[in-house]
Formats: structure tokens, sequence, C-alpha cells
């Protein structure tokens, strides 16, 4: 239609733009492309309007994106959200190595932010702690397939007297998930493959899709995202969902078109930093054990006490004052009183020398601790055979790229420097951080809105991550 068409050279192009909206518990963010023409438009933000109606703020983005882009007929609209803090969630497991972790992995990579996860029986403190918590969901696994059924049935009864009706994925021994179904009685449950059916093998994926379904439909509801579709076609997904599916697809490629390789994907925000990997991270060397369960090749964690506002504290608890003045430059006693400011002023931008080297040490240690967090270990352990290495985690040793995204590192002075904390690091020989990745930046903050899109569009969103981030570097 000529509504969507320019004139470019003389020669009439066709357009097929599309919006892309992420709501933020911040801002709401909208990115414009040309689906035909492998093309961002334009990218706008507004503050998310979660206490009135959304649509304010999703009005006012898209008002500012027209003074990019000029007026637009969308074709199609699509929506991810994360507002209101994302998707609160509680997982439970038997062993803390084994099943636990397994409903950790499940839980974040659907896009879930986890306060707790719990091994071993539910004690009556645990129970308090979850009413008080009060999560959107809970995930309830344990055992492996014909394995230890007292415990799942023993937390089934636990979380039947809770005081509301919080949906449960249960996705433990299926052997006895029906019999925790029915103990659940009259509550929300919904039934899944077991995330470890045998010891050590993980199976995460029908439970993170349940879990994003749950998301969809009743959390999207409760944030009064419903409103929301006068201007979209409905929220297709959880933003951090969105984010892992655009970094699989910048690593892996799509049909014929090629993706770029293994990376690791570094979110650094003001309350949390995510963190991602697409490898398999499997050991480098035949002498090196596995200990523990396999990990994702794709896997996302979430530090939920690392960000460079609101879990300030946090990034000084975890690197210490020293280190922090080391980098940046100014004495212990003023890093304390600088960390406080900061705490308290959740909305400051730095306007001074000063205040730039903190935010830049901040930002620095903030992507140093998490990645470590992320990445794998390697520890010498001495045998009757001589010396061997237990890996634990996955090896980023030879990932080739690291993608940096998140407001604090795209609109940092010094993005690569800060970024370069992401690798590996002789004075901490053990921890299985990238060797020798190249830095790419999503200048644009298109990711999410990648992910997103890739969900209908799977070439086009490959192929505007490659022209926008993976060779934005070149272009200079």
């Amino acid at each position: 239609s000529s509504k969507n068409s320019r004139i470019r050279d003389e020669a009439v192009i066709e357009m097929k733009p599309i919006l892309l909206v992420d709501f933020g518990s911040t801002n709401t963010k909208v990115t414009a492309v040309d689906v035909e023409n492998y093309e961002v438009l334009g990218t706008a933000a507004a503050y998310t309007t979660v206490e009135t109606d959304i649509n304010n703020g999703l009005r006012e983005a898209v008002s500012n994106l027209e003074k990019i882009t000029g007026h637009i007929e969308y074709e199609e609209r699509y929506a991810c959200s994360s507002a209101a803090g994302g998707l609160k969630m509680i997982s439970i497991g038997l062993v803390p190595e084994l099943t636990a972790q397994a409903s950790r992995e499940a839980s974040l990579g659907a896009g879930a932010k986890v306060w707790k996860t719990y091994s071993f029986n539910l004690t009556k403190g645990d129970m308090r702690e979850i009413e008080e918590y009060h999560p959107d969901i809970i995930l309830l696994t344990g055992g492996t397939d014909g394995g230890n059924s007292e415990c799942i049935l023993y937390n089934a009864q636990m979380l039947s007297s809770l005081s509301y009706d919080c949906p449960i994925v249960i996705a433990g021994n299926r052997c006895a998930a029906e019999e925790c179904q029915e103990i659940l009685g009259e509550r929300t449950t919904f039934l899944c493959e077991n995330v470890m059916p045998k010891l050590g093998e993980l199976n995460v994926e029908p439970t993170q899709k349940q879990i994003r379904e749950i998301f969809l439909k009743r959390i999207v509801q409760g944030k009064g995202l419903s409103e929301a579709s006068d201007l979209v076609s409905g929220i297709i997904m959880p933003t951090p969902s969105a984010m892992l599916t655009a970094m699989e697809l910048l690593s892996d490629g799509w049909e014929e078109l090629p993706g770029i390789g293994e990376l690791v994907g570094v979110d650094l925000g003001g309350a949390t930093t995510d963190i991602y990997s697409i490898a398999e991270g499997s050991p480098a060397n035949m002498g090196t054990v596995m200990k523990g369960i396999q990990e994702p090749y794709a896997k996302r964690s979430v530090e939920g006490d690392i960000g460079m506002r609101y879990s300030v504290h946090g990034i000084l608890e975890a690197v210490g004052d020293r280190r922090l003045s080391k980098i940046a430059g100014i004495n212990r006693q003023k890093v304390n009183e600088l960390v406080d400011y900061l705490s308290n002023h959740t909305d400051y931008i730095p306007d001074n020398e000063e205040m730039e080297k903190m935010d830049y040490a901040l930002a620095c240690a903030a992507v140093e601790t998490a990645v470590a967090r992320h990445a794998g270990s390697l520890e010498q352990v001495y045998t009757p055979c001589g010396l061997t290495y237990l890996q634990s985690g996955k090896d980023l040793r030879r990932v080739k790229y690291v993608v940096v995204t998140g407001g604090a590192l795209i609109h940092a002075k010094h993005t690569e420097e800060i970024a370069k904390f992401a690798l590996y690091d002789e004075s901490t020989p053990g921890s299985l951080r990238p060797e020798n990745a190249e830095i790419l930046v999503d200048r644009k903050y298109i990711l999410a809105a990648m992910g997103l899109l890739s969900q209908h569009y799977p070439a086009a969103a490959l192929e505007i991550m490659k022209k926008e981030i993976a060779y934005y570097g070149h272009k200079e």
C-alpha cells in the first residue's frame, strides 16, 4: 500500500513496519522496524505508568517515536513485559545441587525472578516466609522419575495450607505428580514433565513453557496490561525470555542464515544484572571431570543483589570498598558515602567527575561479579591417579563474543572498558570466564525487541541484530 512506501533514489520501496513494545518496570520502550528491508526505523521510551493506566506511558513513547520517524501506520504490533518487577517466583526441590538447581534453571529460563530456592522438606518457618513474600508462581519439584517421592508429597501437603491460591507448577517425580495434584485439591495446579527425569539430566523446556503461559494469562491481567490491547496485539512473552530468545538467535542463526557463534550476554540494570550464555560449556580438557548437573546450552542467571542503583550496596558487599576504591581512584571512606547516596537517589545521573568515576567502578565490579557467578569454576583435586580438575558449571573460556546491553552500559562513556571486566582474569584462574572474546554493544537497546520480533519474523530479527550489534563497531 502507498501509505507504507517511501521514495529512495526515485524508486518506490515497499515497507512493512512493525511496532515492538517492551513494558519495563521503569520505562516503556518502543522500537519501530521495517521487516521488508531489515531496518530499525527508530527507538524511543517513556515512563511506565503502572500506577494509573499503562496505555498513557505507551502513547507517550509512541509519540516520542513519531518525532523521529514521522507518523507510521503499523501493520502489526507486539509487546513483551517485565512491568512491576516481572514474575516473582520460588522453586522447591529435593537436593540443593540437583533437583533444586534444576528447578531454578527452569524458572530463570522462563523469565522469572527467583526469590528463593528451598531444598528438602519445607518447615513451618519456610511456610511463613512464603506467605510473607506472596509469590506469583511456585515451582514444586523433587526426585527423579521412580526415585524419592516422600519429599515432594510432604511439600505438597505443606503448600496445601497456603492462605491464597498461588499457581503451583508440579514438575517432579512423575510417580508422585498426580498425587501431589490431589493433595493440593481445588488450588490452581499445572502438571509438567520432571525437570530432572534421571540423575544429572535436565529437562526444563516443558516447565519453562508452562511458566511463560501462566505469566501471560495471570500476571499480565493483574498488572493492567490487558487494557493495552487497543495498541498492541497482546503480550507475547516476559522481557527476560525475549532477551534469551534474541541471544539464542544471534548465536545460532536461523535455518540457512548463520549466527555469530557462542556468546555471553550482559544486561546491567538498576536493580538486577542478568547474564546469558549460549554455549556448550563442556570441559576443555580430557582430564577434567564434571561435578553436579550439566547446565543448559542457553542459560540465564539473575543477580538480584547486583544493580547500579536499587542494589548498589550489593556490589559494595560483593567486592568490598578496597576494590571499588582501586578501580575508581577514590578513597574508601568516600566510596562508602557515594554508595549510600546512590542507593537513596535511584534516579541520579552522574553530573560531576567524581560521580562518573564511581559509576564506572560500580559498573565494572557489577559486570565482573555477575559474570563470575554465572560462569563455571575449576578446582584442583588430588586423587590416587594424580592431579585431576573438577569443573562446576560452564566453561566459557572459548566463547567468541560478549554482548552488552542495559541503560547503565549503553549510556556509559567507557562501555567497552567496562565490558572487559566480563573477561577471564589471571588473578582468579579458577573462574571460567571468556578469555579472548570480542565486545559487542547493543547501542540502540533492541535485543528484547528482536527476541519479540523473532516469534514472527526470525530472519528479519537476526539480520537486524547482525547489522546493528555484531557489526556495529565495523561501520565506523
